[in-house]
């Protein structure tokens, strides 16, 4: 079997999969329904997900960030701050994802179980590395990570307001967002500052050499 062929067909069970967890969650029986549904034989479902459900769930998240970068490319991305780029990229992947929210919900249930800890992670970074490419960010000293893990936690806890949210068009996530975002910006304003203030402090160091 080929790769592009694999591909289809995993996105094949993944479509029919969305209809079902709702009901049952990332199982495995939501998988062999998704097979079946797809005209699948038994085999099928566990040559496209070797892990199971947990592994379809990994590949949505996936085949979600690739989306919401697609998305994105549409937009004229340079001529926005980067804070706005970072909404902007935050809010699209929800929206990808609003016909499923509670497939999203399930996902969550799932991956809060101390086994799937390790993947949840891995999962919440590639998504926040995706948004900060997308972004432009270029960093490759400690700001690499210590951007990512800040918008991790924002990521992480708008989500968890848009799960609620029954506002119009959500505009209490994106209201949300702001309020997080915002708050970032401080955190990083205040570290320059704190930089700034540390190159400033003498050098005991030298001035013992000095002695």
């Amino acid at each position: 079997m080929s790769d592009e062929h694999l591909l289809t067909e995993k996105r094949a069970l993944l479509a029919a999969m969305l209809l079902h967890v709702p009901f049952d969650g990332w199982s495995g029986k939501t998988l062999a329904q998704a097979a079946q549904d797809c005209g699948f034989d038994a085999g099928m479902a566990s040559r496209a997900f070797p892990g199971g459900a947990a592994a379809a769930l990994d590949f949505w998240v996936t085949e979600t960030d690739a989306a919401m970068l697609r998305a994105l490319e549409s937009h004229d991305l340079a001529a926005m701050k980067v804070r706005d780029r970072v909404k902007l990229a935050v809010l699209t992947r929800l929206e990808i994802v609003a016909p499923h929210r509670e497939a999203v919900r399930r996902a969550l249930a799932l991956e809060a179980l101390p086994q799937h800890a390790p993947r949840m992670l891995r999962q919440v970074y590639r998504t926040v590395d995706a948004i900060w490419y997308a972004a432009g960010d270029t960093a490759t000293d400690f700001n690499f990570y210590s951007k990512r893990m800040l918008l991790a936690g924002v990521y992480a806890a708008t989500l968890l307001h848009w799960l609620d949210d029954k506002s119009e068009g959500f505009a209490g996530t994106a209201a949300f967002l702001d309020r997080r975002l915002a708050d970032v910006m401080r955190i990083q304003q205040a570290k320059g500052r704190l930089g700034k203030l540390v190159e400033k402090l003498p050098n005991p160091f030298r001035n013992l050499r000095r002695a």
